[in-house]
């Protein structure tokens, strides 16, 4: 769509959320409302993409930033309205020829439907077009506003609206198409003669429909766009009606799920056919479970790869992968970069961090494995702790393929144990260990 230019508004305080962070920084189903709006708008592949921010508009910048986002930002200085907003905006627009402005906070928001919305009024030759929606329910929007013919002539904000106008279910999404010349033109005679004394965007429907320009309203086919978040009460139905969706959409690919409402699975997680998730299991980011797993219950993952045929029992994942026919938990912690291959078991009470660990290794019970590498086929007795860090510095552990590390032993890093070495329960190995040796005691001797 080289002829149009989108504005995303991004700049209000939102006092009713009571936070010190940019409303549309503020997440649903683990994605932060504007990236929602920008994954929509990006689909269309706009000329430009605009974003008029204020309020801490460095974190959004910031954020905008972090991922590599090609937004071009507006600052409104002092905040004097939707219209005030969209004028700062426009000393950075380039030549297209159309006006697309969105609200930042309306995460529900698709792709098709914008692109419907465009094309709409491309092929209608009008010089204003506005999104709207019949919402069954309670909202606080503007109303649509029409004549005896059906014709939009209006939009009244609902502080400023009557109580009959009130009872209008076509309300206003803040969502408009605008031919640029006219929207550059009428922006200076919008006032401030309203209940909040501010310069509203949706006098311009107003001004058009009285200079006898035909205004389009499309209707969304699906009123749950209209959900905006201006409350903690919002973002929270908001995000049930997203977990709702995501658990529905796994489910018709073929996941179980035990009781669909007692877990939380974020947007952009995967998870592959005939796995079961059992209640109490969030998982969370860019997590991808294969077929046939179970998860849960009571289990966290967190961007974290979970491999075919595994079992995470009771645990918490954090930027961990395993590889497949995994054995996890119960009360297991994977931290970052704990990286199992396949048919590693990872018992009760054990935690793994910045570790790879081999094929068929087993880590039963109440064991800390910290910066190591273990080989294939080792079994790590109870109790045993890799000594990684010396007070200044984290040191590495080798431990290498059918070695048995006996319970309570301490493995004080840095150190390397040989293959198919034997240790003594409640050893300390203080230096390496050669092959097809076993060692005993504090500080660990090899015996054999």
């Amino acid at each position: 769509m080289k002829d149009l230019a989108v504005i995303i508004l991004a700049a209000g305080k939102s006092k009713r959320m009571k936070t010190r962070m940019p409303k549309v920084l503020h997440k649903v189903g683990g994605k932060c409302l504007i990236d929602r709006v920008l994954d929509a708008v990006e689909k269309i592949e706009p000329s430009s993409i605009h974003m008029v921010v204020g309020y801490e508009k460095e974190q959004i910048i910031k954020h905008i930033e972090d991922t590599d986002r090609k937004v071009i930002f507006s600052e409104q200085k002092e905040l004097l309205g939707t219209g005030h907003a969209v004028a700062q905006a426009i000393p950075n627009l380039k030549d297209e020829k159309y006006i697309m402005v969105i609200n930042g906070d309306m995460p529900l928001v698709n792709s098709d439907e914008l692109e419907n919305f465009y094309n709409e009024h491309i092929s209608s030759s009008v010089k204003v077009s506005l999104m709207s929606a019949i919402v069954p329910w309670e909202s606080d929007f503007g109303r649509i506003i029409r004549d005896e013919n059906k014709n939009v002539i209006g939009i009244k904000e609902f502080k400023d609206s009557t109580d009959e106008e009130k009872k209008i279910k076509e309300v206003n999404l803040a969502l408009y198409i605008f031919e640029k010349d006219f929207f550059v033109n009428a922006l200076p005679s919008i006032g401030t003669n309203n209940a909040q004394k501010e310069y509203y965007l949706t006098d311009l429907i107003s001004i058009a429909s009285k200079n006898g320009e035909k205004i389009l309203s499309h209707i969304c086919a699906d009123p749950n766009i209209s959900r905006g978040v201006n409350s903690r009460e919002d973002l929270a139905e908001i995000e049930s009606f997203v977990r709702e969706s995501k658990v529905k959409e796994l489910m018709r690919s073929g996941v179980t799920f035990i009781d669909p409402k007692s877990v939380f699975i974020d947007s952009e997680v995967e998870i592959g056919m005939d796995t079961v998730i059992y209640p109490f299991t969030i998982i969370e980011g860019k997590t991808v479970i294969g077929e046939n797993c179970v998860i849960g219950p009571s289990s966290r993952i967190v961007n974290s790869v979970v491999g075919d045929c595994s079992t995470v029992a009771n645990s918490i994942l954090l930027e961990a992968r395993t590889g497949k026919e995994a054995n996890i938990g119960p009360f297991a912690y994977l931290r970052p970069n704990a990286v199992l291959a396949d048919k590693v078991k990872v018992g009760d009470f054990v935690e793994i961090k910045n570790s790879s660990i081999g094929v068929g290794t087993k880590v039963p019970h109440l064991s800390y494995i910290g910066d190591a590498t273990l080989g294939e086929k080792v079994n790590i007795g109870a109790g045993t702790i890799t000594c990684n860090y010396d007070g200044v510095r984290k040191h590495k552990t080798f431990i290498d393929d059918g070695t048995k590390i006996g319970s309570n032993t301490n493995l004080v890093a840095p150190v390397k144990v040989g293959k198919n070495v034997v240790t003594g329960a409640g050893a300390t190995v203080t230096k390496d260990i050669p092959d097809n040796s076993t060692a005993v005691g504090v500080p660990a001797r090899v015996v054999k």
